[in-house]
C-alpha cells in the first residue's frame, strides 16, 4: 500500500492482529532508523504489536527504499517528521483505524523524528522511541559529544558546493553511512560501530534496499534539526523511551526525559547495546511487553 506525503507516495505495510474479527483498532505508526528501510527492525516491532492487539504501519521515508523521492538517499529530517504527520493522516482515513488511538515508535534516529513530529501533532495521542538518537547533535557533535567544530565547518561548506553542482547538472553525492573499509576497521572501532556494520552488512539485518548511503548536501538540514528542543510539548500526552543500559546513545534519551514534561517514563533494558534492540530476542521481548502496556493504556482505554 502506499500513501501521500508532500506529493510523495510512502510505500508502506500495516501488520493488523490475526485475530481483529471487525471494529476499529487502535494503530501504531513506527518508523525506521536512519539508514533502514521498513522491512527491518521496524517491522519486527510492528509485527509483535500486532499480535499484541494493534494494528501497526510501517514505511520508508520519503527518498528510500520502496518510496518516491529524488535524489536516492536523501536524509531530511523536516520530511521524515512530515512523513510520519503524513502516515497518521493515512490511518485517519481508514474505516479500520479508531482516529483518536493513533500512537508512534520511532527506532534510533527515528527515535528523534518521532518526538519532534509529536511535539505539534496532537492526533499522536502516545509517544514511545527505542534506542534513540538525535542526529542532528549526532553530525553537529559526533557520537558521544567528541567531534570538534571543524568538522562540521567542513561539511557545510561541501554542502553549499555540491548545491551549486547539483544546479549544474552533477548528480547527487552519495556519502555511505557505513564506509567501504568498515571490516577493516572492526579490530579498534567502538561497539555501536561493529554492531551497526554487522546488522547493516551481514545477514543479520541487512536488507538489499537499506543502508546505501545519505546525500552529502543534506548536511544543511541535517545540522540545524534539533529533536528534543521543545519535546516539553508532548505533554500532556505520555512518553516512552526505551534504551539499553549499555547504548552509547543512551545519553539522548537521558537528557530527552529531563528535559520533558510529565508523564514521562525512561524505561532501561540491563545489558542491551543500542543495535541490540533492533532484534536480539532477549531484549526485543522486554521491549516489546513495555511498549504493549504503554499503548495498552494509553490507545486502548
Amino acid at each position: 500500500m502506499t500513501f501521500p506525503s508532500n506529493n510523495l507516495a510512502l510505500a508502506g505495510i500495516l501488520f493488523t492482529p490475526d485475530t481483529h474479527t471487525g471494529g476499529p483498532l487502535p494503530a501504531v505508526v513506527v518508523s525506521h532508523p536512519g539508514g533502514g528501510v521498513k522491512e527491518q527492525t521496524a517491522s519486527l516491532y510492528a509485527g509483535r504489536l500486532a499480535r499484541a492487539g494493534f494494528a501497526a504501519l510501517v514505511f520508508d521515508a520519503a527518498h528510500q527504499g520502496e518510496s518516491e523521492g529524488e535524489p536516492r538517499g536523501l536524509e531530511n529530517p523536516f520530511q521524515r517528521a512530515e512523513d510520519i504527520r503524513s502516515a497518521v493522516t493515512y490511518l485517519t482515513t481508514r474505516d479500520d483505524i479508531h482516529p483518536a488511538r493513533i500512537g508512534a515508535l520511532g527506532i534510533c534516529a527515528s527515535g528523534g523524528y518521532v518526538p519532534y513530529a509529536a511535539q505539534t501533532d496532537h492526533r499522536i495521542r502516545a509517544v514511545a522511541t527505542v534506542s534513540a538518537a538525535d542526529l542532528g547533535a549526532v553530525f553537529r557533535e559526533g557520537l558521544g559529544r567528541t567531534q570538534g567544530p571543524e568538522v562540521l565547518q567542513a561539511l557545510l561548506d561541501r554542502a553549499g558546493a555540491l548545491r551549486t553542482a547539483e544546479a549544474r547538472g552533477r548528480v547527487a553525492q552519495l556519502e555511505p553511512w557505513i564506509p567501504a573499509n568498515a571490516e577493516e576497521l572492526l579490530e579498534t572501532a567502538s561497539t555501536q560501530f561493529r554492531e551497526t556494520w554487522e546488522y547493516y552488512c551481514t545477514p543479520r539485518g541487512r536488507h538489499p534496499r537499506a543502508n546505501q548511503g545519505w546525500v552529502l548536501r543534506g548536511i544543511d538540514q541535517i545540522a540545524q534539526y534539533d529533536s528534543y528542543a521543545m519535546i516539553r510539548l508532548i505533554s500532556p500526552r505520555p512518553l516512552l523511551m526505551i534504551i539499553g543500559s549499555e547504548a552509547e546513545t543512551a545519553y539522548f534519551s537521558r537528557e530527552a526525559i529531563s528535559r520533558a514534561a510529565e508523564p514521562k517514563e525512561l524505561f532501561v533494558i540491563d545489558g542491551a547495546t543500542h543495535v541490540d534492540l533492533y532484534d536480539r530476542d532477549a531484549y526485543v521481548t522486554p521491549a516489546v511487553a513495555r511498549l504493549a502496556g504503554f499503548f495498552g493504556t494509553h490507545l486502548t482505554g
